[in-house]
């Protein structure tokens, strides 16, 4: 296990082995389940999302101690083929990641 902040490559790779946890807990805010609700998108979405996207920029750092949001993106299946970017709060050790907010990337 690494500590934060990762590098994007890293990011993402362990993004996406947590995502593929059996044991993942994944908490919403309320914010990302209203977003989720207003672009059409469903769980599966973000699903898809956390374990197929990539992290292109460094993380920043969190209100929690230790741990850093970052923004991991892809297109998903119900996108209409506009990409989607979540922004996270992955926690390795505890095998659980915070979905903060959902947004398409082409939005301003």
């Amino acid at each position: 296990m690494m500590d934060q902040p990762w590098k994007p490559a890293d990011a993402t790779l362990i993004i996406r082995r947590l995502a593929n946890d059996s044991k993942l807990k994944l908490q919403w805010t309320k914010h990302a389940k209203d977003r989720l609700s207003e672009r059409d998108l469903i769980i599966s979405d973000v699903l898809y999302v956390l374990k197929q996207g990539i992290v292109y920029e460094d993380g920043e750092q969190s209100t929690q101690p230790g741990l850093y949001k970052y923004l991991i993106e892809s297109r998903a299946p119900n996108s209409g083929n506009r990409v989607v970017r979540l922004v996270v709060i992955p926690d390795e050790p505890r095998i659980w990641i915070k979905l903060v907010s959902v947004m398409w990337v082409d939005e301003a």
